[in-house]
């Protein structure tokens, strides 16, 4: 068998087995078949939990290893009781994972971003999908990735199938003449065949991938070290969002952000009021999710919460996506972005809210920086808590204003009229306003009560006959209608639940 010296790796937060993640494996293990040594390193807590799947992965071929970062009481597999008793018993450790997404091939080719191994990530979903974004790179920064991927798959928390309990258990059962791995069982099997074919066209790749590719004056991938939660080992690698928070800091002109939480912790609060206070004509542009987009419910009543403050205090402009794209299913003519740089659309139902339609939806899941024009970030970092503290993250910084040209771009589209509602305060009732804002102000600090009906900001829709306006312009509410707090969103049943969860948000945010 012809051996290969490449050592392909993949590492993500979400391994599914579903048709996605069969497709992925398939091809892994078909190059492990050809002599490549491939590797897999997922996190634990939301991948394959079917052990004897995990069992026969485990025995399939000598080229294919999978590893599972930081099991819960060292299983592959966390029954409900077992991940109460995580909790319980060993919070911090529990509350660890490694959120990285990292495709590395050869040391010289890697794709990074906020996508998962699942079908809601690519578009397969029929309930609800992601829109997310990925960086394709080529070039030296390879080594730099090939030191993270290596750093984790040698850690104590990474463990190989074969040295979980329940799995080792099942490989006993298998025996030494395992049988074969079956046929998968596909729900979109002819979809499946059509990718399958994409990858093989090379017109296709030229022309979805290396005719958009752009060569850039710097590029730099940064990675939290795999015990990020412990002090020394942060200190001695430095870690993201220490990184993050130096090029935010040194903004001068402009900054846009694309989040799917907008839940900033307390001491990147703290950052950009300094920013506003030293540039007060900064501008800062928000990409995030609406209600009816995001399937983390609870993660968005925080944001509700705090909107008075990002509006008023840190100036933001909030633009939240919506559920299903909107007039611009008819702008064929308008520029896209190009293929590196498209968000591609997904969804799925988790924690999601009634819609007024029954229709398949999308929830954005993107995260990325542009800075000033010249410096951009894309990775798996949600510029919130769990990516500021317990969770390990990675991403590439560019240094290169063509790409950061692109990038804002990319999102200038994401936050158009047709993809995002505008959120913006609500017109001035005189005296009555002053005091609503006093009380939501104080309000907003309480982490049990939240109950002020009267909010500041509201959602607002783009009139047909209109151009775009910044919420700053005098013409804004001529040109906009308000649309309600939670457009799109059956609140029926759930606008007490809304205040409810609004009231435990701030305690809750740094788990969410």
């Amino acid at each position: 068998m012809r051996r290969s010296s490449s050592r392909p790796g993949l590492q993500t937060f979400i391994f599914s087995d579903d048709d996605v993640g069969l497709l992925i494996l398939g091809e892994l293990l078909a190059a492990a078949r050809r002599g490549v040594r491939v590797r897999v390193l997922s996190d634990q807590m939301f991948s394959i939990e079917n052990r004897r799947f995990l069992a026969r992965l485990a025995l399939e071929h000598v080229n294919f290893e999978f590893r599972l970062y930081n099991p819960t009481f060292n299983e592959a597999r966390t029954a409900p009781l077992e991940f109460a008793a995580g909790i319980l018993c060993c919070f911090f450790r529990f509350n660890q994972r490694s959120h990285n997404k990292l495709l590395l091939v050869d040391g010289r080719f890697g794709i990074v971003g906020g996508r998962n191994m699942d079908d809601r990530y690519f578009d397969f979903s029929e309930e609800y999908n992601y829109y997310d974004r990925d960086l394709l790179v080529y070039g030296t920064v390879g080594a730099a990735m090939q030191a993270s991927f290596e750093r984790f798959w040698a850690h104590p928390k990474t463990v190989p199938l074969a040295q979980l309990k329940d799995v080792a258990k099942r490989i006993v059962e298998a025996g030494r003449n395992p049988a074969p791995l079956a046929a998968p069982r596909l729900d979109h099997a002819a979809r499946v065949t059509r990718v399958q074919a994409l990858a093989e066209d090379r017109n296709y790749l030229q022309r979805a991938l290396l005719d958009h590719a752009l060569s850039v004056a710097a590029v730099e991938y940064f990675s939290d070290p795999p015990d990020k939660p412990n002090v020394s080992e942060r200190s001695e690698h430095g870690d993201l969002t220490a990184t993050i928070a130096r090029i935010i800091t040194a903004a001068e002109h402009d900054i846009v952000l694309q989040t799917p939480y907008l839940v900033l912790s307390r001491p990147a609060r703290k950052a950009f009021l300094t920013l506003r206070r030293e540039h007060p004509a900064l501008r800062v542009l928000v990409s995030t999710n609406s209600l009816a987009a995001t399937d983390a419910f609870p993660v968005y009543a925080i944001s509700h919460k705090r909107r008075r403050y990002y509006l008023e205090s840190l100036g933001f402009e909030i633009h939240e996506f919506k559920p299903y794209p909107g007039r611009s299913e008819a702008a064929i003519d308008a520029p896209k972005p190009p293929g590196m740089l498209r968000s591609a659309l997904k969804i799925r139902t988790r924690k999601a809210v009634p819609l007024r339609r029954d229709t398949v939806r999308r929830g954005l899941h993107a995260k990325a920086i542009v800075i000033d024009d010249r410096i951009s970030l894309i990775g798996s970092h949600n510029f919130d808590p769990r990516s500021e503290g317990p969770n390990s993250e990675n991403g590439v910084i560019v240094r290169d204003a063509g790409f950061a040209a692109e990038l804002k771009r990319a999102i200038s589209g994401d936050i158009g009229p047709d993809q995002s509602w505008v959120v913006a305060k609500k017109p001035d009732r005189g005296l009555l306003t002053p005091i609503n804002q006093a009380i939501e102000s104080v309000s907003e600090k309480l982490p049990v009560f939240d109950l002020w009906p009267w909010r500041y900001a509201t959602s607002y829709e783009l009139r047909p006959e209109c151009a775009p306006l910044p919420p700053s312009d005098p013409d804004f509410l001529t040109c906009y209608v308000r649309v309600g707090d939670f457009p799109e969103v059956d609140l029926a049943a759930k606008g007490i639940y809304t205040r409810i969860m609004t009231a435990f948000g701030v305690g809750l945010s740094p788990i969410l």
